[in-house]
């Protein structure tokens, strides 16, 4: 039996994923802020027999502080995590600061993926063949990083933000795969191509009727889990793999710059720092 945790885990792909383990016979926990569709997970692994394998943790994993707990509260229960499913996102057309003072979409994004990938490394490091799945946009679409103004406070787009922190994301698995044997995990970034899924968020008018085509022309989740599944269950043996819908993307790519994702990896480690002793 495996442990598999998954952010996002009561809708989408995430959702399916976790429902999927479960029917596996695996141990699944999933991370999300709504206590209403927790409860729905929970309910459904009782009524397959499953409810000793199924843990909802409710959290908002746009604040350090909640992915701190989150992390403690998985080191506790879990001796082992075998793979780590990072699918929460949350698009806003409209830019927010969190209480802590970091724009959303950088916090929930990246930030969250960034300290759960780090935060969990000692219990996967215990895992036979660990893997964390960022499911994101490697190398796809992706503007250039605004630098001097990651959290866009001078010129917000709500998908100039989520180009931009896929791009991070691209980055951050630049920098987790540099770690060697001190990090056993294969890390996957995926792109599984346009699905049918809630896409979560706040839209002004012109988002929300280009989500709506966008809807319209995108696969049934159930379509898009199996490759998933398959990527997981026989990761590739490099440190760092990136997929976009299927079909592996070289890290050849600009968006893998070593140089950069050590640059990224310096400013967030020097963020927190920063957010921890204010």
């Amino acid at each position: 039996m495996k442990t598999i945790v998954v952010t996002g885990g009561t809708s989408g792909i995430g959702q399916a994923l976790s429902n999927t383990y479960l029917g596996r016979g695996d141990q699944v926990a999933i991370i999300a802020p709504d206590p209403v569709k927790g409860k729905k997970f929970l309910d459904t692994a009782q009524r397959a027999g499953a409810a000793d394998r199924a843990v909802f943790i409710e959290a908002d994993l746009s604040l350090i502080s909640e992915n701190r707990r989150v992390i403690a509260e998985i080191v506790d229960r879990f001796p082992v995590v075998d793979v780590l499913v990072l699918c929460a996102r949350y698009f806003r057309s409209h830019r927010l600061v969190t209480s802590e003072g970091i724009e959303h979409n950088f916090a929930l994004y990246y930030l969250s993926r960034y300290l759960l990938g780090y935060g969990l490394v000692d219990v996967m490091n215990k895992a036979e063949a660990p893997v964390v799945l960022n499911i994101a946009g490697p190398g796809v679409g992706a503007p250039s990083i605004y630098w001097s103004d990651l959290g866009l406070e001078r010129d917000y787009d709500g998908w100039t933000a989520m180009f931009q922190g896929g791009r991070l994301n691209d980055l951050l698995g630049v920098s987790f795969a540099e770690g060697g044997s001190t990090r056993r995990a294969r890390y996957v970034l995926l792109f599984p191509g346009g699905t049918r899924t809630g896409f979560a968020g706040e839209f002004d008018a012109p988002t929300a009727a280009h989500i709506t085509q966008m809807k319209r022309a995108a696969r049934p989740v159930e379509f898009t889990v199996p490759p998933i599944l398959e990527v997981i269950d026989a990761p590739p043996r490099e440190p760092l793999s990136a997929f976009v819908d299927g079909t592996p993307l070289s890290l050849l790519h600009p968006a893998f710059d070593k140089a950069a994702a050590a640059r990224l990896d310096r400013i967030t480690r020097e963020l927190l720092r920063d957010k921890a002793s204010a």
